[in-house]
């Protein structure tokens, strides 16, 4: 027998509908979940100096985590390919690669 499908009725709150401006994610893991940071810089990078030598080894970007969510194992799989359908409609509408290759 089948399962039933299940459709989600997705209610946003009109206080996120612009949602929250981020530069970057970092992706990290618990034993019950996943955990995706979005971060924004707070400032340009600054060279980071080793002490010793005076050489410059890098640079240290300033962010804060704008917005931190946590989806259980189980639905890793399912985010990857929502993203991976979203991506690749978003190249065939804009002609545009990801990895910025392709028309400007």
């Amino acid at each position: 027998m089948a399962r039933p499908e299940l459709k989600l009725q997705v209610e946003l709150p009109s206080d996120q509908e612009v949602g929250v401006p981020a530069d970057f994610a970092s992706v990290w893991h618990t034993s019950t979940s996943f955990v995706i940071d979005f971060v924004t810089a707070k400032s340009p990078a600054k060279p980071l100096v080793d002490r010793e030598t005076g050489e410059q080894t890098g640079h240290a970007l300033p962010v804060r985590v704008a917005s931190r969510v946590r989806i259980p194992p189980q639905q890793v799989f399912e985010l990857a390919r929502a993203l991976t359908q979203q991506l690749d409609a978003w190249e065939r509408e804009t002609g545009r690669k990801a990895d910025g290759s392709g028309p400007a």
